[in-house]
């Protein structure tokens, strides 16, 4: 199969300063379009971006940590204490360890900033530290520039010694086009062919401290069967490839392994944008959970990476042997986690403790039997009788005086499932409609684990 990349850049920089409006610039319309999907994630981190025919993600580092700068219950650092800057700098060098690019947004009205000299400083000492490997390109935005006075004040920010500023005004559009040019020429060349792998990708993901680590460590424990460790190609990460009852498996370990003082520990609560690269990656990523711990706002930025991204997915609850149960235990916490992270009844969850060994032996089995549905294709005639069976069960509701009509339906692609669904006029079927009718293709064939997409598309005369 095979794994397709594209580069990934991260939106740096202080609050205030615009990062939200570039992000949603940047998105353009198709941010717009995806937001229409039913379920999506409403505080969205990455969009994909398209320009002069280069296609990449930007990731909006500024909401990544939700126990940083504006945590519920925590008062807002100000813009000159050492806290602040503190997360600052973590948030810049977490960019640059795992970005192919960085965006440094900078604000002219307020002008340079303790906080973004302490980011200019992490960037330059990150491309001296890397010594002969390749630094992400870095390019400083100069936000605000609503005027030519103040196009002309972006020049100030020469001081930061990061290069040429560019001076753009997210709001307005004004600048935008030249600074992508100048990063999309800075982008490492496109692959010119994608390798192939027929091996399983199976990522482990998870915010920082669940367990990643130890269940690996028992996963490979358990099976005696590594083959090699390889590099991957997300920074501080290695794949490891094993087989498991005759079938090749590629583990995505998005904990990494890092010399110890290399990285200043604070850095790895912003660890998400790693766990996005791996989840591009994979077909089926393993979502760890902290059983001992609630769950956070981190928790769902990943699981909404997951299903952005259109990726089979298994929620593993690390640390189950901690908790103190009784006989609903269980099933509360499986309530929860569909209820908080929108996860659907289709959703495996399993409750293991890699430090006991208790359940781990069914996570690779569960992530297989999710990957076999993500490349199921059902026939023809089969969709069409889910279809008419729907139809009588439940006719779609009119929309303006209108009634939509569903002539025909087939699946289209695998991994994951698509459908076509062939109607009168889209835009009288509602999307609870839509999720009406994945549910009775769900009850038809089970697709564990696995999102479908249902597209609708207008009848060819």
């Amino acid at each position: 199969m095979t794994r397709k990349s594209r580069p990934v850049v991260a939106l740096v920089g202080r609050p205030n300063v615009g990062k939200s409006t570039l992000f949603n610039r940047l998105a353009g319309e198709r941010l717009a379009v995806v937001d229409e999907t039913p379920g999506t994630t409403r505080d969205r981190l990455v969009a994909e971006t398209e320009w002069n025919g280069r296609v990449f993600d930007v990731v909006d580092t500024g909401g990544i940590d939700p126990t940083g700068v504006a945590s519920p219950g925590k008062q807002p650092l100000s813009v000159g204490s050492a806290q602040f800057i503190r997360e600052i700098r973590r948030q810049a060098q977490m960019a640059v360890e795992d970005a192919d690019a960085v965006l440094f947004l900078v604000d002219v009205e307020s002008g340079i900033t303790p906080a973004d000299r302490e980011v200019a400083d992490i960037l330059r000492r990150f491309r001296q530290q890397r010594g002969g490997k390749p630094s992400p390109p870095i390019l400083l935005t100069v936000n605000k520039c609503d005027t030519v006075e103040r196009f002309a004040e972006a020049a100030q920010f020469y001081a930061l010694g990061l290069g040429e500023p560019h001076p753009i005004s997210a709001l307005h559009g004004t600048g935008t086009g030249d600074m992508l040019d100048a990063l999309v020429a800075a982008l490492p060349p496109a692959p010119a062919d994608e390798t192939e792998d027929e091996n399983v990708a199976i990522a482990i993901v998870g915010k920082p401290n669940v367990g990643k680590s130890s269940l690996l460590n028992r996963l490979l424990g358990e099976e005696r069967a590594i083959v090699s460790p390889i590099p991957g190609t997300t920074r501080d990460a290695v794949d490891t490839h094993l087989t498991y009852n005759g079938i090749p498996i590629t583990l995505i370990d998005t904990a990494g392994i890092r010399r110890r003082g290399r990285i200043d520990p604070g850095v790895e609560k912003y660890s998400v944008l790693r766990s996005f690269r791996a989840i591009r990656r994979a077909e089926v990523a393993l979502l760890v959970l902290d059983a001992t711990a609630p769950l956070s706002a981190q928790d769902a930025h990943i699981a909404g990476f997951i299903l952005e991204a259109w990726k089979s997915v298994v929620v593993v609850v690390n640390k189950w042997d901690a908790v103190e149960k009784d006989t609903y235990t269980m099933q509360g916490y499986m309530q929860e986690i569909r209820h908080k992270l929108h996860f659907l009844d289709d959703v495996p969850i399993l409750f293991v403790s890699a430090k006991t060994g208790q359940r781990v032996h069914t996570i690779l089995p569960t992530a297989l039997r999710v990957n076999e549905a993500r490349f199921t294709r059902l026939p023809t005639s089969f969709v069409n009788r889910i279809l008419q069976e729907a139809l009588g069960r439940h006719a779609p509701p009119s929309k303006g005086g209108r009634m939509p009509k569903i002539y025909f339906g087939s699946q289209v692609a695998v991994a994951p499932p698509t459908f076509v669904v062939q109607v009168n006029d889209p835009k009288l079927v509602h999307f609870s409609y839509l999720r009406f009718l994945e549910n009775r293709i769900r009850e038809a064939h089970p697709f564990p684990g696995t999102p479908l997409k249902l597209i609708v598309r207008k009848k060819n005369k």
